[in-house]
């Protein structure tokens, strides 16, 4: 399958919470690459100022559906949201 979109999601989240991030995204890499419709890859990117989750797509509706779905809402969501110092930037890229 091919990636025809991304997905990004930069949380800002302090140094101190940085492994609790990182356990939630551990915990729900394989189910969101076996269980999410059109999903490609996932990467955890980290930065010095940010922590960003990079979502690959086979397409740009899958990728939009994904933060409509119930493991968006209801698990990565309510997992990550207690650990931001700020709302998140969301952003969806198509692939040429």
């Amino acid at each position: 399958m091919r990636t025809k979109a991304y997905l990004e999601i930069t949380m800002f989240i302090d140094e101190t919470n940085r492994l609790a991030a990182a356990k939630v995204y551990v915990d729900y890499r394989e189910p969101f690459l076996t269980q999410i419709k059109g999903a490609v890859s996932k990467k955890l990117l980290i930065r010095n100022e940010d922590v960003q989750v990079l979502h690959g797509f086979d397409s740009v509706e899958n990728a939009e559906a994904y933060l409509k779905s119930e493991m968006f809402n209801n698990d990565v969501f309510v997992g990550l949201k207690p650990l931001w110092s700020a709302d998140p930037e969301v952003r969806i890229y198509s692939v040429e």
